[in-house]
Protein backbone atom coordinates (compact mmCIF):
# COMPACT_ATOMS: atom_id res chain seq x y z
CA UNK A 1 0.00 0.00 0.00
CA UNK A 2 1.31 3.48 -0.93
CA UNK A 3 1.53 6.48 1.50
CA UNK A 4 -1.13 8.25 0.09
CA UNK A 5 -3.51 5.78 0.54
CA UNK A 6 -2.19 5.04 3.76
CA UNK A 7 -1.93 8.80 4.71
CA UNK A 8 -5.73 9.03 3.07
CA UNK A 9 -6.79 6.29 5.59
CA UNK A 10 -6.15 7.31 8.16
CA UNK A 11 -7.69 10.46 7.64
CA UNK A 12 -10.49 8.73 6.61
CA UNK A 13 -10.35 6.86 10.12
CA UNK A 14 -10.39 10.44 12.49
CA UNK A 15 -13.00 11.67 10.39
CA UNK A 16 -15.10 9.25 11.34
CA UNK A 17 -15.88 8.10 7.97
CA UNK A 18 -14.23 4.35 8.22
CA UNK A 19 -14.97 1.39 9.66
CA UNK A 20 -12.38 -1.37 10.29
CA UNK A 21 -13.10 -5.06 11.28
CA UNK A 22 -15.05 -7.91 9.92
CA UNK A 23 -18.14 -7.59 12.29
CA UNK A 24 -18.31 -3.51 11.37
CA UNK A 25 -17.37 -3.77 8.16
CA UNK A 26 -20.37 -6.74 7.43
CA UNK A 27 -23.06 -4.20 8.98
CA UNK A 28 -22.31 -1.32 7.29
CA UNK A 29 -22.11 -3.42 3.89
CA UNK A 30 -25.97 -4.71 5.29
CA UNK A 31 -27.25 -1.20 6.13
CA UNK A 32 -26.04 -0.18 2.98
CA UNK A 33 -23.89 2.63 3.99
CA UNK A 34 -21.06 1.04 2.56
CA UNK A 35 -19.44 2.89 -0.64
CA UNK A 36 -15.73 1.15 -1.09
CA UNK A 37 -14.80 -1.90 0.55
CA UNK A 38 -10.82 -2.45 0.90
CA UNK A 39 -9.76 -5.90 1.39
CA UNK A 40 -5.98 -6.78 2.60
CA UNK A 41 -4.33 -9.25 0.03
CA UNK A 42 -3.34 -11.58 2.77
CA UNK A 43 -7.24 -12.07 4.13
CA UNK A 44 -8.06 -15.32 3.82
CA UNK A 45 -9.64 -16.75 0.56
CA UNK A 46 -13.11 -17.48 3.07
CA UNK A 47 -13.19 -13.85 4.14
CA UNK A 48 -12.34 -12.71 0.81
CA UNK A 49 -15.14 -14.08 -0.62
CA UNK A 50 -17.76 -13.45 1.85
CA UNK A 51 -16.90 -9.71 1.60
CA UNK A 52 -17.03 -10.08 -2.40
CA UNK A 53 -20.57 -11.50 -1.92
CA UNK A 54 -21.88 -9.10 -0.07
CA UNK A 55 -20.56 -6.24 -1.60
CA UNK A 56 -21.77 -7.85 -4.91
CA UNK A 57 -25.46 -7.82 -3.61
CA UNK A 58 -25.18 -4.22 -2.75
CA UNK A 59 -22.79 -2.84 -5.45
CA UNK A 60 -20.03 -1.59 -3.83
CA UNK A 61 -16.60 -1.73 -5.54
CA UNK A 62 -14.02 -3.68 -3.97
CA UNK A 63 -10.88 -3.27 -4.01
CA UNK A 64 -7.76 -5.91 -3.01
CA UNK A 65 -4.65 -3.56 -1.71
CA UNK A 66 -2.45 -3.93 0.85
CA UNK A 67 -1.57 -6.09 3.63
CA UNK A 68 -3.85 -6.48 7.22
CA UNK A 69 -0.24 -5.14 9.39
CA UNK A 70 -0.91 -2.30 6.46
CA UNK A 71 -4.00 -1.05 7.30
CA UNK A 72 -3.68 -1.70 10.57
CA UNK A 73 -0.61 0.85 10.56
CA UNK A 74 -2.32 3.01 8.30
CA UNK A 75 -5.77 3.26 10.94
CA UNK A 76 -3.10 2.95 14.23
CA UNK A 77 -5.01 -0.70 15.08
CA UNK A 78 -3.98 -3.97 15.11
CA UNK A 79 -3.62 -5.74 11.46
CA UNK A 80 -7.55 -5.60 9.70
CA UNK A 81 -8.19 -7.75 6.83
CA UNK A 82 -11.28 -5.69 5.74
CA UNK A 83 -11.90 -1.54 6.15
CA UNK A 84 -15.31 -0.12 4.71
CA UNK A 85 -15.44 4.02 3.78
CA UNK A 86 -18.46 5.41 3.86
CA UNK A 87 -17.80 9.18 2.61
CA UNK A 88 -18.30 9.74 -1.46
CA UNK A 89 -15.53 12.18 -1.13
CA UNK A 90 -13.00 9.77 0.48
CA UNK A 91 -13.89 6.99 -1.36
CA UNK A 92 -13.77 8.42 -4.89
CA UNK A 93 -10.11 9.73 -4.02
CA UNK A 94 -8.93 6.23 -3.07
CA UNK A 95 -10.41 4.37 -5.94
CA UNK A 96 -8.69 7.66 -8.36
CA UNK A 97 -5.26 6.49 -6.52
CA UNK A 98 -5.92 3.16 -6.98
CA UNK A 99 -6.99 3.48 -10.51
CA UNK A 100 -3.79 5.22 -11.17
CA UNK A 101 -2.03 2.28 -10.47
CA UNK A 102 -0.91 4.15 -6.94
CA UNK A 103 -1.65 1.22 -4.01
Amino acid sequence: MNKQIANLLGLCQRAGKLLTGDALVKNTIKKDKALLVLLATDASERTKKEFYRMAQVNEITVYEIGTKVDFGWAVGKSQRAAVVVTDENFSRGIIELIERGEA
